[in-house]
């Protein structure tokens, strides 16, 4: 861990989270990364999620020190308790009903600390029909109406985990609790943050909702304005098998972009000054043909940095090498491995990642001892005592 004092604006919390996957330890990596001070609960044999991350690989339990705990055991669930009653907050990620079977449920927690904040994340909620059932990222935006509204025409297409682990999960369960801990300053009692990722989804997708009810927006895929339908908001092949993104919504960026594309043949000019619905397929055509006209980083000279609402398509490999996002200094690396720095920024305090993903309970004893643990209750408590 950097031993420096963090410096962002949350420095001061202390933060206990309950190893999980997803969505969990993101909240954890948000909120340490601006300054709070997040220990991680591991389990001595950590779940099987399918594939073998390497530590360092593991970029969203950066910034936090990690204790193995025994939780199913009298003394690990004291042990709990006893780290509880230090601390603002906590996070979980369990199925409903987990903690409350372990003995450390929000009545449990809360009769220790009354000002704690509890936070819960789960995929469907903590009650409904569909509380206990397993699922995943696609299953919750299925649920929501916004997987529905992403991808071609003929079928939906997962947009990775971002919408409903890190966008409806994570980041609302993040604002859920600094929110609650906001509240608690005015009435000094903590409480429980219910995030839900399929809740979480839904909301991401309010704007847009109201589009539907006004009749601004077709309830089926690749017919509107930001989903693909239009051929102006979408991304082209270039001569070099790269791809470029344009974007220009607003006719005056539309216009500055014709004016940059530098075409000559008057019958392509006219194809493209027609954004009638009618001549979409042809102008989604037109623009292909120009833009397969020259290499991304030709159109990169001549558009970048325009009103043309212009950007190349970058890979993960490539962009954190791009000019804008090295100014702005938007990756870091940690551990030797290359990720992207803390989100937002502020005028005085400073964000910072705090140190490299943990190993599971490397750091139990100190995290124990820290906390107020007698050197012998360490050593009965610690995986090495």
């Amino acid at each position: 861990m950097d031993s420096k004092q963090p410096t962002g604006p949350l420095a001061g919390l202390r933060v206990i989270e309950i190893a999980g996957i997803g969505p969990g330890p993101f909240c954890a990596m948000m909120l340490s990364d601006m300054g709070a001070e997040v220990i991680r609960i591991d389990r001595a044999a950590p779940p099987d999620q399918g594939i073998d991350i390497p530590v360092l690989g593991n970029v969203t339990n950066r910034g936090r020190r990690s204790a193995v705990l025994d939780l199913k055991s009298p003394e690990g669930v004291v042990a709990l308790k006893r780290l509880v009653a230090q601390a603002d907050a906590l996070i979980e990620g369990f199925r409903p009903g987990v903690m409350e079977r372990l003995g450390l449920g929000p009545d449990e927690l809360l009769a220790v600390n009354p000002r704690l904040v509890y936070g819960r994340i789960t995929g469907w909620g903590q009650e409904g029909p569909l509380a206990k059932a397993a699922g995943h990222d696609l299953n919750y935006i299925a649920l929501s109406g916004m997987l529905h509204a992403i991808g071609p025409a003929d079928r939906p297409l997962p947009p990775l985990n971002l919408i409903g682990d890190y966008g409806g999960g994570a980041m609302y369960l993040a604002f859920g609790m600094v929110c609650a801990l906001l509240e608690r300053a005015k009435s000094g009692k903590g409480q429980v943050v219910d995030a839900a990722m399929v809740d979480g989804a839904a909301s991401l997708g309010a704007a847009l909702y109201g589009l539907l009810d006004a009749g601004l927006w077709h309830d089926r895929r690749a017919s509107n304005l930001l989903d693909g339908g239009v051929p102006w908001y979408d991304s082209y092949g270039t001569s070099d098998g790269k791809h470029i993104a344009i974007g220009p919504l607003e006719p005056r960026f539309y216009d500055r972009m014709l004016e940059l594309l530098g075409v000559t043949d008057d019958t392509l000019r006219a194809t493209l000054r027609d954004r009638s619905e009618a001549n979409w397929p042809r102008l989604r055509e037109a623009f292909a043909e120009v833009f397969r006209t020259r290499t991304r980083d030709e159109w990169c000279a001549r558009l970048e940095g325009t009103d043309v609402c212009f950007a190349p398509v970058l890979s993960m490999a490539e962009a954190p090498h791009h000019p804008h996002t090295v100014a702005r200094e938007g990756f870091v690396a940690v551990g030797g491995v290359v990720q992207p720095a803390p989100a937002p920024r502020f005028s005085r305090s400073r964000p910072a990642v705090q140190g490299p993903p943990p190993a599971p309970g490397e750091h139990t004893r100190d995290i124990l001892a820290d906390w107020g643990f007698t050197p012998e209750e360490v050593d009965r408590l610690s995986p090495r005592g």
